[in-house]
This record gives C-alpha cells, structure tokens and sequence, in this order.
C-alpha cells in the first residue's frame, strides 16, 4: 500500500506560510477551506452544491469531457493510442451540472469532467468567498467538475495547493524520480496537454508494466473529503480519482519562476529534435554540457568571462528572455 501523504490540521485559508508553499514535499491539509461557503454547501447536499456553482454562474461557455459508461471513469487513449476513449464538447455550465445531477443514480454512469476552467472567467464573484491567501503569488486558480472520474498519473511543472469543495477525491503522488517506472505514453500526443502513465491504477497489468510496483513503493496516497486541500510540489506525478456522484476540485497554480521564462518542456521538444538521435558518444558528450552550463552552474561557471561579455551565461532578464527567444526563432525558422 502507499505511504500515507503527511498531513496537517487547523489551517485556514490565510494560514498557508513560505515553509508550506515552497516545500519539496506533498501535505495534506485538512480542513483548510471548511469555512468555504460553497463547501458548506456540498456538505449539505450534492443540490446545494450545484445549486451554489449556479448563483455565480453567468453563461460562459465551458469545455468538458464526456466518456461512456464502461471505462470505469478513466479519461485515457484508446486502443491502439491513436486517439482518446472520450469526446470534447462545448457547453454552458449549467446544461453540465444538469447533466451530472440527472446520471447520479446510474451505476455505472457515463463520465462527465469540466477540467481547468478558470474561475473568474465561469464563475465571476465565486473566489470573494470561496478563495485561498497565498502571499505575493500570481497563481491561477481553476475549477473542475464532474462525477466519478479517473485522471492518469502526470506531471505539471507549476507548484499547486488543490482544494476538494465537494466530494471525496483519492490522491496518488509519485516522486519525480519515479518516471522510469511510470510506463509514460507519447510525449507530444495526450488527453490534457500533459504526458500520462499508461498504468491503469485500479488493475496495474504487472507483465506487461513489471517496473510499476517498484514505482508503488515510493507511491504516497491520502483521501481527501470537503475542505481538505493537498499541496503538490512541481514536477510531481499524481494520479486522481473523484469518488463521489458529484466532486469539485479548486486548484491554484504558481511557479517559482519569472513570466518571463519559457517551460522546460520547449527545451525537451527541442532536444528530441537535435540531439536525442545523436550518435552515443556525442549525447554523453551534450550530457556534459548540459551539466556544466545548466544542471550545476553556479557562479564559477562564467566566472572566467568578462560580465558584458557573458551573454547567455548571464543571469536571465526579461530584455534577456526576450532577446534569446528572437535568436531562437530564426535559428529554428531558417
């Protein structure tokens, strides 16, 4: 079984420290948005939950994801990977909360799953009383709806505190040294924008993904009801399930990092490109650089450099970013 995820109790919304939001380590949050109104709701019932996203809802459109009845809730590929097992619609807001109330006493139901939708845009008004404070943070704070669903084990580079509001959700963290044994699908093909374990968590096929239950011994695990909030620190794999008729999930997503940086993910489609298909001998030999000039630089890297004339090597800028950026354009449009 998982490791227990650490956990901690009587934080409130305006309690979150740099110590908790910077940490490199999961924790779970018990309680911390229980004075949450829309919370409250959806403790009351799965209709004064709906009924609470309705009073805040304006019209805007929302995308959501719809699967059948018999993939167990699990948005994933389909057979041969060639596509997905679920549809991609556009559709008011509330049409989805009806549609999720009228599949509430199917078992099993089809899936129904409204993914990061921003919340100011779908739910104006909605975060002046049902918001967490983080300091000095730009974070994005989203919505998901939907019924009892399953998101494949992924990565996302942004730190990230996720609320449950309603519902009971099932959290699995992997550290990201765990991707060799996570069965990762294609890179540049999948469900969300993010590449997935091909791992199905429920019923693992141990011949066919053997290094998964060495994966499942660094594995932490924590069941969250209303109120309760996870942090995921970034890059780590975390495998989802909403175990209830009706869930909803509020998240916040912040980096670290400048605005002005681009994801590392541009530097890994790039890689691909020129040095992946390298003869061995020249990729141990771009492995040295990249550990000299970027996995362990330090100031003694371009130490030996006049500071006007480090370039690249000096620490990054806007007007720096802005700069590499337009070098790399035409390098790569040429």
């Amino acid at each position: 079984m998982p490791e227990a995820i650490r956990e901690v109790s009587g934080l409130g919304p305006a309690d979150l420290t740099d110590d908790i939001l910077t940490a490199t380590t999961p924790l779970v949050l018990r309680g911390l948005a229980s004075s949450w109104p829309m919370v409250r709701a959806a403790q009351e019932s799965d209709r004064a939950g709906s009924d609470y996203l309705r009073r805040h809802y304006q019209g805007a459109t929302v995308g959501a994801m719809l699967g059948g009845p018999d993939d167990g809730g699990r948005f994933f590929y389909n057979s041969d990977l060639s596509g997905f097992n679920f549809q991609m619609v556009h559709a008011k807001l509330s049409g989805v909360l009806d549609e999720i109330e009228a599949k509430s006493q199917m078992d099993p139901a089809p899936t129904i799953y409204v993914g990061s939708t921003t919340i100011d845009t779908c739910l104006p008004g909605f975060r002046q009383f049902n918001d967490l404070q983080l300091g000095a943070r730009d974070a994005l704070a989203s919505i998901w709806i939907g019924n009892r669903t399953r998101i494949a084990a992924h990565y996302d580079l942004p730190d990230n505190v996720a609320v449950v509001a309603a519902g009971h959700r099932r959290f699995t963290l992997f550290p990201p040294e765990q991707l060799q044994n996570l069965y990762v699908g294609p890179v540049d093909f999948t469900p969300a924008g993010q590449a997935i374990s091909l791992v199905d968590f429920l019923n693992p096929d141990f011949d066919k993904f053997p290094k998964f239950a060495e994966a499942l011994k660094h594995a932490q695990s924590a069941e969250l009801g209303p109120g309760d909030a996870l942090f995921i620190p970034s890059m780590w794999w975390h495998h989802i399930e909403a175990l209830d008729a009706f869930n909803v999930l509020v998240n916040y997503w912040w980096r670290q990092s400048p605005d002005y940086m681009d994801t590392p993910t541009n530097a890994l489609m790039a890689a691909f490109l020129t040095m992946r298909d390298l003869p061995q001998a020249q990729r141990k030999a771009w492995q040295e650089i990249f550990r000299h000039y970027i996995f362990e630089a330090d100031e003694e890297t371009a130490a030996h450099i006049p500071p006007n004339a480090r370039g690249v090597m000096a620490p990054l800028t806007a007007d720096g970013a802005r700069a590499l950026r337009t070098h790399l354009l035409k390098r790569f449009n040429r």
